[in-house]
């Protein structure tokens, strides 16, 4: 499994392939695979990589890492297409040497963000 994932090109390495599958973030079928599962074509492959999912469906079997042209025909993409930018969550940028937030910036950012503010218990 983890050979077929990075031989296609879903993956950069092997071994993130490997530890997606063991990590359970990979499903054949619908069904939790660990790396040295076999696949066949035709099974649906479904991959959390990157805050993103991939579906696929298997049309061949490679076992050797191939261009990306070569690796686009062993699969078909059934995979969601990726949020408009503007549905992202905004990410809050610090400029460099500002040290941590304070008590205050930190409550603005956590309601900028959409979080609930903890308890004054917690803090």
């Amino acid at each position: 499994m983890d050979v077929w994932i990075w031989s296609v090109r879903l993956t950069r390495t092997r071994s993130i392939a490997s530890d997606a599958c063991r990590g359970g973030h990979v499903r054949v079928n619908g069904v939790r695979v660990k790396p040295a599962h076999a696949i066949r074509a035709g099974d649906e492959v479904r991959l959390r990589h990157e805050g993103s999912e991939r579906v696929v469906v298997v049309s061949r079997i490679i076992t050797k890492r191939v261009g990306a042209p070569v690796a686009a025909e062993c699969y078909v993409d059934n995979s969601p297409p990726p949020p408009p930018r503007e549905e992202r969550a905004p990410v809050a940028v610090r400029d460099r040497g500002a040290g941590r937030p304070t008590k205050r910036e930190r409550r603005s950012i956590e309601k900028l963000l959409g979080r609930r503010a903890r308890p004054e218990s917690e803090n």
